[in-house]
């Protein structure tokens, strides 16, 4: 018994390690069809070297193509890598990879992780609807302007009542979270909402989530080990579907007053036009899905920067105080903030795009998929293979900026201290229409008017007995600043 156990054992050995070498043997044959790279392992590929991680260092060190286990990922850096990959071959690069993860996550649906003509027809339709509610207009100005003195309120408030300094995470969250709510949903939510507070509970929880090992690794490799993970995910993603089908049953129970008010109203008037159309995508099931993606992907972006912009201002008071000198002289302590200010406050300006530039809250954008075979920078590329893009490596690219290990609002200002836009600034990617941010206007009203309202409100210093600023990020789905507190003294 013992001789036939041992014989099976080597039989098995041997099989697994014929396996291996196969599995070797084809991942060099496939090298050569691909921009070079460190040479994988069979079964990890890079992902010892990466640690299980995709993070910083190894963005800075990898330039070309990662293998995560026996997938191929090629990866553009730089400037002139991103313009070149990302807007002469947009067409060619507009997929999105449809692992077990992203499937977790949106099954395909939707606007984020869909592909095709679901994809194209979600879109365009969501580009359009975005204009119909005035994003870029006055109209969309006043929902911001009438969150920002809430949020202004809210800061006042935790500091006189608790008379210690102040956490600006949860403010911030749900003031940015009733931006898109009146948007999409038509409505904003008070803070003690339970509703509201389980929304923004489950999109944080998700967002943690999808920068998990067990998102990027094991979900796609090891699916039975993170089995618990996988539990508490999908109860976050129930949650908030459940709320937002709420939500949309009780849009359809309402009459409308004067037209379509919100996103929901557009999306089901133009369900009820394509009933008999055999080609249109637009269900109950996309609805869910697009606002949820739309929830997802315009809540902790603009959260997280406008965080790093208060500890910015605490870490560069000098700028801080420009900032304020500029803000008293053109609009003055109490009339609102407007979003056609920016060109009268060239350094606020200034500031608020080197804030974005240089916290840099997404290292690289969410992953492309070659639909047909392409060439990238001189390089064949096969269709099915994964674009990384890096974001990190533009807005740091030493070519293209003057100190771009620094914070310098100067990056943005010429001699005379005009404001200028530079090519390399881009935080919400680059492609034309091809998977750049579609709230990308609306993130740019939100920056501006809620940081500028804040500006005008107070005055951000460290804590009574602390000495040093941590500016090092947290990593995670997008690069959030550590846990810190701060004293908001009225001005």
């Amino acid at each position: 018994v013992r001789r036939e156990m041992l014989t099976v054992s080597v039989v098995l050995v041997c099989l697994a390690a014929s396996l291996l070498l196969m599995q070797f043997l084809g991942m060099q044959r496939r090298r050569r069809q691909l921009p070079p790279g460190p040479a994988p392992l069979p079964l990890f590929g890079n992902l010892l070297q990466m640690k299980f991680q995709i993070h910083h260092d190894i963005l800075k060190k990898f330039i070309f193509t990662l293998w995560l286990t026996s997938i191929p990922v090629v990866v553009l850096q730089g400037y002139q890598a991103v313009k070149e990959g990302m807007t002469a071959h947009a067409e060619e690069v507009a997929g999105r990879p449809l692992s077990r993860a992203f499937r977790f996550l949106t099954n395909g649906n939707g606007v984020m992780f869909s592909n095709g003509h679901l994809w194209k027809q979600q879109r365009r339709f969501g580009l359009l609807t975005m204009r119909k509610l005035g994003v870029g207009k006055q109209s969309q100005e006043c929902q911001i302007q009438e969150e920002a003195p809430e949020l202004v309120l809210m800061v006042k408030l935790l500091a006189v009542f608790t008379g210690k300094p102040v956490d600006p995470t949860v403010p911030v969250t749900h003031a940015v979270s009733n931006v898109i709510c009146a948007l999409i949903l038509g409505h904003r939510f008070s803070i003690e909402d339970k509703k509201f507070l389980r929304l923004v509970e489950a999109v944080d929880d998700i967002s943690a989530f999808t920068n998990s090992i067990s998102f990027y690794v094991r979900i796609m490799i090891f699916y039975i080990i993170v089995y618990t993970d996988n539990v508490k995910a999908s109860g976050c993603i129930c949650t908030m579907r459940a709320l937002l089908q709420e939500e949309i049953e009780s849009h359809k129970g309402k009459g409308k007053i004067g037209g379509n008010q919100d996103f929901i109203d557009y999306y089901l008037d133009q369900m009820a036009k394509s009933k008999e159309d055999a080609g249109a995508t637009y269900d109950k099931v996309n609805l869910t899905q697009t606002v949820f993606d739309l929830f997802l992907a315009g809540t902790e972006t603009t959260a997280t920067t406008l965080r790093w912009a208060l500890l910015y201002m605490v870490a560069y008071p000098d700028v801080q105080e420009k900032v304020h000198k500029e803000l008293d002289a053109v609009v003055g302590s109490s009339r609102l903030i407007c979003y056609t200010d920016r060109k009268n406050l060239p350094y606020t300006n200034a500031v608020i795009h080197e804030i974005q530039r240089y916290s840099n809250i997404v290292l690289i954008a969410l992953p492309r998929y070659t639909v047909k075979d392409t060439e990238l920078l001189g390089f064949p590329i096969p269709k099915d293979t994964i674009v990384l893009v890096n974001i990190d490596s533009v807005l740091s690219d030493p070519e293209k900026w003057e100190t771009p290990d620094q914070f310098n609002p100067g990056h943005f200002l010429d001699k005379d201290g005009n404001f200028i836009h530079r090519e390399a600034f881009l935080p919400f990617s680059i492609g034309k229409w091809h998977r750049a941010c579609m709230g990308e206007l609306l993130a740019r009203l939100e920056l501006f008017i809620i940081f500028c309202t804040l500006m005008q409100a107070f005055t951000f210093t460290l804590p009574d007995g602390a000495k040093e600023i941590n500016t090092k990020f947290v990593f995670s789905t997008t690069m959030k600043p550590p846990p810190h507190q701060l004293c908001a003294i009225p001005r």
